[in-house]
């Protein structure tokens, strides 16, 4: 039999496809990126299957639609009961490692936010353990798993194996005090650092950008750094042994807070930066969602601070937000030529397959907006995808259409391991498979917004050169030519020259409902 491929898969948290070098960004240099890049197959249209993070990594982990995972929303833990391509890449004798970020569980207490029901007067209450229609405790212990105060309790210590990952190094939430594996490693190293972390104890500066601050902490303790030393050491270990490996290793940034440490705060410059489009197109019709974004800044000046949703930003702020965001892919891109130098050291690189993405993107300032949300727009929702396989094609590029859920169907193809019945991702090209008609997005949320309303729920489709999306709320459904327009700044719902193209894109939307009706469990008898 011949020896089976390994694996490292890099992924970072919400990067836009357009920022990497071998992308075209016009400023950014990833030349270890790029390098991937150079050894194999750059996607130019691959999409996220929920365009926030706990959804899409579900997706990913599970190869299935979050309609079908049950992860439809940020605050759904990932159910137990769903398999992991970690996992049967485990059960066919893979050793698997998580270093990083995994965000299959919650990491906050922070509230919901979802409508609870009201019951009324003289009707009888459901009882608590049937108040919700399906049962489940996620809400028990062994969903805690990301939260601090886990940690805090009980130590760094996570049960593995953890969704099929039997080494898990975690890094659970952004910024300087991002928790998991990295506080112990932090407090017992470099306890002097513990009270350089945070906004309060920052270094002066003049960027007025929200969750903008230029950290105290050393480069060598930043989290990005941690993964890095714990994925070489990994690898290192990894010398002379035959077992083929999974290895994820997941960064925090470049999401906000923009806190981009030491050399990479300056590395880049406002100035340098691309203007986003919306500040300057007078034509621009613009959308209820960016006009309610900047009514709800007028109202609250602080709310940048308080918020990782969308939100509403002056040019200026936006410069600066991408300015900061290439100076912590910058740190992500040294990170990964460091963990590349030690898979060379190790005689790893001759048959290990790299791969890179990201778990969805960042408005950064186009159509006026920060961060990420209801919006459905190609900058949140189109992310990076390199496949390098040292047995296969280099330096191409794909136009293939794909997506997050189908990355862990097509790692089980390229190791020759059947996939559980039920999943849903396809098999890309790179590993033998096909490329896709239609990309298919859910998104759902808890959060009730001005714009959207409450219980907002958007479905997109992409397919050939157009994207659809409708929602279930408040908000003007969407059809954007991407080809003609791929800023996004025409909205073609109403236009009476694309009625016909609107009625195909709902029929494609549909059968894309239809097919992706989750299909386990399988039935156990005939009737």
């Amino acid at each position: 039999m011949a020896k089976r491929s390994s694996y490292i898969l890099f992924i970072t948290d919400q990067q836009r496809y357009d920022h990497l070098g071998c992308n075209g960004h016009p400023v950014l240099k990833t030349p270890n990126i790029d390098a991937i890049a150079a050894e194999g197959v750059s996607y130019d249209r691959f999409y996220v299957a929920s365009p926030v993070c706990m959804p899409n990594r579900a997706s990913l982990m599970t190869s299935r639609l979050p309609s079908s995972h049950g992860v439809r929303s940020l605050g759904i833990p990932l159910d137990y009961r769903n398999v992991t391509f970690v996992e049967l890449m485990a059960a066919a004798g893979y050793d698997t490692a998580l270093i990083g970020k995994s965000h299959l569980q919650n990491v906050s207490k922070f509230p919901t936010q979802y409508q609870k029901p009201t019951y009324r007067e003289g009707y009888s209450e459901p009882p608590e353990e049937l108040a919700v229609a399906i049962r489940s405790d996620l809400d028990g212990d062994s969903y805690q798993y990301e939260r601090q105060d886990y940690f805090d309790e009980f130590g760094a210590e996570v049960p593995t194996p953890f969704y099929g990952f039997e080494h898990y190094d975690s890094v659970a939430r952004h910024g300087t005090k991002p928790g998991g594996n990295y506080h112990e490693w932090l407090e017992s190293k470099a306890p002097e650092v513990m009270d350089l972390r945070g906004p309060e104890n920052q270094f002066p500066h003049d960027y007025t950008c929200p969750q903008a601050f230029r950290t105290k902490v050393p480069e060598e303790y930043y989290s990005t750094s941690y993964i890095a030393k714990q994925a070489v050491e990994y690898l290192e270990a990894r010398k002379d042994n035959p077992k083929p490996f999974f290895l994820m290793v997941s960064f925090p940034d470049p999401h906000h807070p923009f806190n981009p440490p030491g050399k990479y705060w300056d590395m880049y410059k406002p100035e340098e930066m691309v203007i986003p489009d919306g500040y300057d197109d007078e034509d621009w019709e613009v959308p209820e969602h960016v006009l309610s974004a900047e009514r709800a800044k007028a109202r609250d000046a602080n709310l940048g601070k308080k918020t990782g949703y969308t939100l509403a930003v002056t040019k200026q702020q936006a410069l600066e937000a991408r300015a900061l965001t290439c100076g912590m892919i910058a740190m992500v891109d040294d990170a990964v030529g460091d963990i590349r130098t030690a898979a060379d050291k190790a005689g790893l690189s001759s048959n290990t397959v790299q791969i890179y993405t990201s778990d969805h993107g960042d408005h950064l300032g186009d159509h006026r907006l920060l961060f990420k949300g209801s919006e459905q727009y190609d900058n949140l929702t189109h992310v990076p995808f390199i496949w390098a396989d040292p047995k296969g094609a280099k330096a191409a590029r794909a136009h293939d259409l794909a997506q997050t859920h189908d990355i862990g169907a097509t790692i089980l193809e390229h190791a020759k391991i059947e996939p559980s019945g039920g999943m849903q991702g396809q098999v890309m090209r790179v590993a033998g498979g096909k490329t896709r008609e239609t990309a298919f997005i859910q998104y759902d949320t808890q959060r009730p917004q001005e714009a959207f309303g409450i219980e907002l729920r958007a479905h997109t489709v992409v397919h050939d050169r157009y994207r659809l999306t409708m929602y279930r709320g408040k908000c003007q459904n969407e059809l954007f030519d991407l080809e003609n327009d791929p800023s996004e700044m025409k909205n073609l719902w109403d236009s009476e020259d694309h009625q016909g193209v609107k009625a195909k894109m709902v029929e494609v939307l549909a059968e894309q409902e239809i097919a992706s009706v989750d299909r386990v469990p399988f039935p156990t008898a005939e009737a």
